[in-house]
């Protein structure tokens, strides 16, 4: 199993709704030449920390989402500055867009998305660090390699699961991103993404699972009426207060997941790492 993209068991026909009430075909449309122009603008603009200022990347961030029809609403802590590794749950393509609405970053990824037509050039260009899964012996000089760019104070997003689920569960996270995080001495981010239908629950419409392809998936994102996709900025796992990247990722997964805890051991953890943190906290951004 490859360290940087573990398999989910998530797939387009097990796991994926029906997108229930549809918006009229035109408007869809519509929706997708929007989507696919911020994307094309988007290829324009100078990469992030080289001149684009972080506000404008929040701002853009912000019309692809909702220029696909999805209304996004970010809750919780504020966010430590300087260096900062942030980590989440992953879903969907929209969550790349929804991170870099709390934080612009530079985002970790496989190297099959250099190759997606618009989005893969956006990437390049946002200077995303592509990850080669299947040459594993270079691991170590990328956790170099982020671990320095933490040290300067960027941030650096992560999906630390390696492949996208559905929503109704969660992977488990991978702990090499996390030695960087260690090596830099830098607070992680947690972020918990979900995405629901106005006035109700839970959904798995946005989820970008399996054999699916990204135009099935955006696709069906913009028939789609009434999604929201949520944040929630849980509080930053601070420098010092874990001793291994096993322990952190365990952490960092508590965090991110429905309620806060992934399971009893996890749970235990992060009582322990919130006793160790009574003494100080994280430098919080304004």
């Amino acid at each position: 199993m490859s360290v940087w993209l573990p398999s989910a068991p998530c797939t387009p026909r097990a796991c994926v709704e029906g997108t229930g009430s549809l918006t009229a075909v035109p408007r869809a449309v519509l929706r997708l030449v929007a989507v696919t122009a911020l994307l094309l603008a988007g290829i324009a603009l100078l990469p992030v920390g080289r001149g684009v200022p972080a506000a404008l990347v929040r701002r853009w961030a912000r019309a692809v989402v909702r220029a696909a029809g999805v209304r996004p609403r970010v809750t919780g802590a504020a966010l430590p500055d300087g260096g900062l590794l942030l980590v989440a749950n992953h879903i969907s393509w929209l969550d790349i867009p929804l991170l870099a609405m709390v934080r612009p970053a530079r985002m970790i990824a496989k190297t099959e998305i250099r190759r997606w037509p618009v989005a893969g050039p956006l990437a390049a260009r946002g200077g995303v660090l592509f990850i080669d899964r299947d040459r594993l012996r270079t691991l170590p000089g990328t956790v170099a390699h982020v671990a320095g760019l933490l040290r300067s104070g960027a941030a650096v997003g992560v999906f630390p699961e390696g492949s996208t689920w559905c929503g109704r569960a969660q992977g488990t996270f991978r702990r090499a991103v996390f030695q960087a995080a260690l090596d830099a001495g830098v607070p992680v981010q947690p972020l918990r993404i979900r995405y629901r239908l106005t006035g109700g629950g839970a959904t798995t419409v946005p989820a970008f699972v399996g054999d699916d392809s990204l135009l099935a998936s955006v696709w069906r994102v913009v028939t789609a009426r009434g999604l929201v996709a949520e944040v929630e900025v849980r509080p930053a796992i601070c420098p010092g207060t874990h001793a291994d990247r096993r322990s952190l990722a365990l952490a960092a997964q508590a965090r991110t997941a429905p309620g806060g805890a992934t399971s009893v051991r996890a749970a235990a953890t992060n009582r322990r790492e919130e006793t160790r943190r009574l003494s100080g906290s994280c430098p919080v951004g304004r």
